[in-house]
């Protein structure tokens, strides 16, 4: 934590040196204190005389005395403040950048959950633990230390009775503390669990709104729940302790004081108005253990949230940056040479000895049945994953020698699910080319077949857009992804299953207008419907993460088994409608 804290060192400097000044003030009250009661009322230095000029002088010094502790205090808690959420900030940017580099199989492993936990609760329990380091080590060291040092000056036996009495105080808070600190981690991880049923459960609520399942989620969310509830109140069973114990072993200190300052003030060795600042040192202790308590466990908490947030940055992505910034053969050519790829975990392979090639400004579409390896063959190009075996080549370069965003920028891609921002519509598709002109814009979405829906939202493109795209339809929501991956100035264009829910007139005229906006953009279309990949240049068929076949749509009618059985079983729904859509 050192690299966060040493930038903000100054701030947390002059915290505890204020924190210092607060703190003295605190413990020099008590023998003013004792002066008014002794020298300005009792007057035992004035034959019993009181003495109101010393009450006035004395009592004015404590007032300024006051206000200057107020002002010390006052200070510390800005200084402490400006350090905790500085390094916190810093902190949590460097955990969202380390995210965003991690690949898939990393966020998988974290789980989104856990991440979203990480970033936001337990950072703010490191913040809170630099904070109450910096403030409340120091006041509680010094109102600790302080008071029995005051005491013994007062009083050498008062002193001794605090002495006897401050290693039992310790104990106690040990004891508890050992107990609960390893529910603190417990704490947490549950924590995760519930943030991840909340995210769940709200990008899912339509699904689960029409399964009828909202009784299960609700029990499910519970039992989740309950279980930190059970934690926390093993955590709060465990510190209730600690007050009572830490209040009745300063209470007995204090009647062990009274005691034996009666018996001191009667044989003449104290008076009453050092038993009376002996009591409010006694006081002072209380609140300084007490703070200890509390200090403790924001620490405890802070030191488990700390290393957890260390595993996200200490955790090195699994996919390196090269160095190159450009391929150097034929701009969106791409080259599949022996490529074989298996999931982390997963053992078999879903891509086996893939070789192909695409050649620049050609269109080729993507076939097979659900789980053959379509979407991870795609995937591979922008190096969403890395190839086990083999090398995915773009431009004539090795994916893995280039600088990821170098390598991405030449990559246009709509993914099977189409994600959009709580934005404009016009913002998520200016997300392809951020500070593209208005007319850029709208030229996109006429080519992606939107234009025609956004023009007629009573706010056009300025229309916002609900989370995740929930106010649009399923269809809307695919023209507008394909939009801003067109907007984008790529040398390939992936489209994966992103226009599964349009119907057929609508993906012809999309085809049709890709071709003309960008004839020589290599075009990659995965698809279930022969009626989407008919007209490409060449069509893959893979099977069982191989390629069965390749060539036009009338090579793979007349030679392909498995395109045509995939042909026959659509004609049927959807030939009549193609052609006729065309």
């Amino acid at each position: 934590m050192w690299k966060y804290v040493k930038p903000y060192l100054p701030y947390a400097v002059l915290a505890a040196l204020f924190m210092v000044g607060e703190v003295s003030m605190d413990l020099t009250q008590p023998g003013i204190m004792s002066r008014i009661v002794d020298e300005g009322v009792l007057g035992l230095e004035n034959g019993g005389v009181g003495n109101m000029a010393l009450i006035w002088q004395l009592g004015l010094r404590m007032i300024l005395l006051v206000l200057f502790g107020g002002l010390c205090g006052s200070l510390n808690n800005v200084f402490v403040h400006m350090a905790g959420q500085n390094i916190g900030n810093n902190i949590r940017k460097d955990c969202f950048r380390r995210i965003m580099s991690f690949s898939f199989p990393q966020m998988d492993a974290f789980s989104t959950g856990s991440l979203v936990t990480r970033v936001t609760n337990d950072i703010t329990q490191v913040q809170n633990f630099v904070s109450q380091f910096v403030r409340g080590m120091v006041r509680t060291t010094m109102l600790t230390f302080g008071s029995i040092y005051c005491m013994f000056r007062l009083n050498r036996t008062f002193g001794l009775v605090v002495l006897c009495a401050f290693p039992l105080l310790v104990g106690c808070i040990a004891l508890c503390m050992a107990k609960a600190t390893p529910l603190f981690s417990k704490l947490q991880s549950q924590l995760d669990g519930i943030n991840a049923i909340l995210q769940e459960d709200i990008s899912g609520i339509r699904i689960i709104k029409a399964c009828v399942r909202e009784l299960y989620e609700k029990a499910r969310f519970g039992k989740a729940n309950d279980e930190l509830v059970k934690t926390q109140l093993g955590v709060l069973v465990t510190l209730a302790f600690m007050n009572p114990v830490a209040n009745a072993l300063i209470y007995m200190v204090v009647a062990l004081i009274l005691l034996l300052g009666s018996v001191q003030v009667g044989a003449g060795a104290t008076t009453p108005g050092t038993i009376m600042a002996a009591i409010t040192h006694t006081t002072q202790l209380l609140n300084g253990i007490l703070m200890l308590v509390m200090i403790t466990q924001n620490i405890s908490r802070g030191i488990a949230s700390w290393k957890r947030v260390k595993e996200i940055l200490h955790t090195e992505p699994e996919l390196k940056d090269g160095s190159l910034e450009d391929g150097p053969g034929r701009r969106g050519e791409v080259v599949f040479q022996d490529v074989s790829f298996a999931y982390p975990g997963g053992g078999q392979n879903v891509l086996s000895h893939i070789n192909l090639t695409i050649h620049p400004g050609e269109t080729l579409a993507v076939m097979g049945a659900t789980g053959c390896g379509k979407t991870t063959l795609v995937s591979l190009i922008s190096r969403f994953y890395d190839a086990t075996e083999g090398a995915v080549l773009v431009d004539g370069a090795d994916v893995r020698s280039y600088r990821q965003k170098a390598l991405r920028e030449k990559v246009a891609a709509v993914l099977q699910k189409s994600e959009l921002f709580g934005a404009t519509i016009q913002e998520n598709i200016a997300w392809g080319k951020p500070g593209a002109p208005e007319e850029e814009i709208r030229a996109a979405a006429r080519t992606a077949q939107a234009d025609g829906f956004i023009t007629a939202a009573p706010e056009g493109y300025q229309t916002m857009v609900a989370e995740r795209g929930m106010s649009l339809s399923g269809g809307q929501r695919q023209r507008v992804s394909i939009a801003r991956a067109v907007l984008k100035p790529a040398e390939i264009l992936i489209l994966d299953d992103s226009t599964s829910a349009l119907d057929l007139k609508t993906e012809a005229d999309l085809h049709a207008a890709m071709e003309r906006a960008h004839p020589g953009t290599t075009k990659i279309i995965v698809a279930q419907r022969i009626a989407s990949v008919r007209r490409a240049d060449r069509i893959v068929v893979l099977e069982n993460g191989q390629i069965a076949a390749c060539g036009s749509h009338e090579e793979l009618l007349a030679s392909c088994q498995v395109y045509q059985d995939i042909y026959h079983s659509q004609m049927g729904e959807e030939d009549a409608d193609y052609e006729r859509a065309e």
